[in-house]
């Protein structure tokens, strides 16, 4: 069952040891996703309102900090889509409490955004908004790109279905199937295409699926989703349906107080991030160019979310203040050589 959760929790500064960058564009980024999101009537209009102001294209700007203009103002659309999806259906949506009925209607979404010439939803905002994302993608992205897009897609909405179900059942989940899922519920996969579209390379399926390249890409997903529950606690706990952030499973399953729980997701966080600077740096010799290309790549996304989160007002949350750091440390908490206690990520350890 749920527990009742304080006003406030102090976020100390976490390690991060990936530098801060920023796309040259990102002022017109910003101004032309705010507009896109106005145009297509992206969520309902009181979240719309919140949404433009959250700095979401400055967002997308901090995690491709090079590349075509056009290509970063897809990234903040499709973000600012994936908010209208997760805010208004899944989280204060009556769908979010129904998965079954939530799985029928992500899946004609996904299938619009696989088939833009379907007739699917017809004037469903979301629909309409995906369908245009997805024409502009295909000028940009080749077509494996774009299948990795709707794959990405896939498994977030396989994820939000099994939020769901926890919100059904007003259950909290273990940390293992947490972790796993929370490699996906946070749509990390979904946007990391846009890494090789705005960089204009892409890996071969041998340099993608080489099982140092896949684990970074894991750890880096595991980084960005424990630092978005880190710095969305205070937000989140607010909801009726709080049921998914690793502070609220870490203590469900270890006991002790909320506290005590942030410190232990940070140490988490913390050791991945480590083993992830470990690994690069220790088999860089052995990558292609591509391959260390795409490493950088996943920092700046790591980095981007980190900046973004301390500075927008979706977690500040000026009206309601979250006390969160202004800065990062250098200095991890954590940064033993050994796998984290949770199988879905032991093979971490195991290259």
């Amino acid at each position: 069952m749920m527990t009742s959760l304080p006003a406030t929790l102090t976020v100390p500064p976490v390690y991060s040891p990936f530098p801060p960058r920023i796309h040259a564009g990102h002022v017109r980024v910003q101004e032309n996703s705010t507009s896109w999101a106005q145009q297509w009537h992206i969520g309902s209009d009181a979240l719309r309102a919140h949404l433009v102001q959250q700095d979401i294209g400055v967002f997308a700007a901090r995690v491709l900090p090079e590349g075509p203009q056009e290509v970063v103002e897809l990234l903040a659309e499709f973000i600012l889509w994936l908010f209208g999806v997760d805010d208004d259906i899944c989280e204060h949506g009556e769908l979010g409490r129904h998965p079954g009925e939530l799985a029928a209607q992500l899946s004609r979404l996904l299938r619009v955004a696989q088939e833009p010439r379907s007739p699917m939803l017809d004037g469903d905002p979301l629909a309409v908004g995906v369908r245009e994302l997805r024409g502009r993608l295909a000028e940009y992205a080749t077509p494996g790109q774009l299948a990795r897009w709707t794959d990405g897609i896939r498994e977030y909405f396989f994820s939000l279905v099994w939020e769901a179900h926890h919100r059904s059942m007003g259950s909290i989940p273990g940390l293992d199937d947490y972790t796993l899922i929370r490699l996906y519920n946070g749509a990390a996969t979904a946007a990391e295409p846009f890494l090789e579209i705005a960089g204009g390379y892409e890996l071969t399926p041998r340099e993608r699926h080489h099982p140092l390249v896949r684990a970074l890409a894991e750890m880096a997903y595991f980084v960005i989703g424990w630092d978005n529950d880190i710095f969305s606690f205070h937000k989140e706990n607010r909801g009726p349906y709080y049921f998914m952030n690793a502070v609220q499973v870490v203590r469900a399953a270890d006991g002790g107080s909320l506290r005590d729980a942030l410190d232990r997701v940070i140490a988490q966080r913390d050791r991945v991030t480590a083993h992830f600077l470990r690994l690069r740096d220790r088999h860089e010799a052995e990558l292609t160019h591509h391959q260390l290309r795409y490493i950088g790549d996943l920092g700046c996304f790591i980095r981007g979310n980190q900046d973004w989160a301390i500075t927008s007002d979706r977690y500040t949350s000026p009206t309601d203040p979250a006390d969160l750091p202004t800065a990062f440390t250098a200095i991890p908490t954590d940064e033993r050589d050994e796998p984290l206690p949770i199988a879905a990520v032991h093979a971490w350890w195991q290259l």
